[in-house]
């Protein structure tokens, strides 16, 4: 099946389900606009997966989200896993474990699938792109510039590495998004790292962007639109106040190319990617959505994972996101519908 209908099956199974497990209270459906911002509206949220299990393993710590080949929905987890959901309802269908190359864990927090079936998984231990088939073998390891990886090697934080991965329109350029900033570089500053590939070849590092993240925050999430823009999640945690997630759109096409460039603090000259603002999260309607600790709207949870699942009728774009509960008690696994006008 073309990609093209691959989406747009996935939108209209992801549009079909109603039953209040899966969409919440019953007001919070698809024939209402409830508006983020001039933007973005959401639809509704499902609850549908927290604190469940599928054969055996835990369906939770969800961090990233993609649209596979066939036209169901790969959910990703940090510990390891790779899910495949009915896009109708939701369910699981099967899991796969990954593993490195010892046949460790790995702290999987990106996904791409390739247009043949390839997943792409970014780990942020190393941090690390690898190549998966289907059935979770390991097939190759993208090369990543020295300065990008954790301390002592390299002059990035643990945990702070990559966070998101998303292929622009085209299939030939592959980007991964750092969480935060590397040692050395401004705070809030955060670098785009690019591979590029000729026909099937392997991909090969490419151009570096930096982007600046709202202070407080790091990128939690990327993902290409159809026109080569991305949209950016932005994301952060207060103690006993909760969550701050921002949607923004960004351009990286005008931006400097920073992977000569061995310090960004102070460099004249370096134009940033530029990012507009989209939504806060926490101006969408909670929909009667509860939470189990303090946030400024209860809506709102650890949104880690973002996918474009299609168009709808007037050209928004279809956006589905997912909280990661870190097998919490006190967080929840939550996936939500949005509509997106770029």
């Amino acid at each position: 099946m073309r990609p093209r209908t691959v989406l747009a099956a996935l939108a209209a199974g992801l549009a079909a389900v109603v039953s209040p497990t899966a969409a919440g209270p019953a007001h919070a459906n698809l024939l209402t606009e409830h508006a983020c911002s001039a933007t973005v509206s959401l639809d509704r949220f499902s609850d549908a997966l927290d604190k469940t299990t599928y054969d055996g393993t835990f369906v939770g710590n969800l961090s990233a989200l993609a649209v596979d080949r066939d036209g169901s929905l790969a959910a990703l987890a940090d510990r390891s896993s790779l899910f495949r959901l009915d896009p109708r309802t939701l369910a699981p269908e099967g899991a796969v474990r990954l593993a490195d190359e010892r046949g460790a864990d790995l702290d999987s927090e990106a996904l791409v699938i390739d247009h043949d079936g390839t997943r792409l998984i970014g780990s942020e231990t190393e941090p690390s792109v690898r190549r998966y088939s289907r059935d979770g073998r390991i097939l190759g390891r993208l090369p990543v510039p020295d300065p990008l990886r954790v301390a002592p090697a390299g002059r990035a934080t643990a945990n702070q590495t990559f966070e998101g991965l998303t292929l622009l329109p085209g299939g030939r350029t592959l980007l991964a998004a750092m969480e935060d900033a590397i040692s050395g570089d401004s705070a809030g500053t955060v670098r785009l790292q690019t591979w590029r590939r000729t026909g099937h070849g392997p991909f090969r590092l490419a151009a570096q962007y930096a982007y600046r993240a709202d202070d407080g925050l790091g990128v939690s999430e990327v993902q290409a639109t159809p026109d080569g823009r991305l949209l950016v999640l932005e994301r952060g945690f207060t103690p006993g106040v909760g969550n701050t997630v921002r949607l923004y759109l960004a351009d990286p096409r005008h931006a400097t190319d920073t992977s000569g460039i061995p310090y960004l603090t102070g460099q004249p000259g370096v134009r940033p990617v530029r990012k507009a603002p989209l939504a806060d999260i926490a101006d969408c309607p909670s929909l009667g959505a509860t939470a189990r600790q303090p946030q400024p709207n209860p809506l709102l949870d650890n949104i880690e994972g973002m996918t474009v699942t299609g168009r709808d009728g007037r050209g928004r774009l279809r956006v589905l996101l997912v909280s990661d509960d870190n097998q919490n008690p006190a967080q929840t696994t939550r996936l939500y519908f949005l509509r997106v006008r770029v």
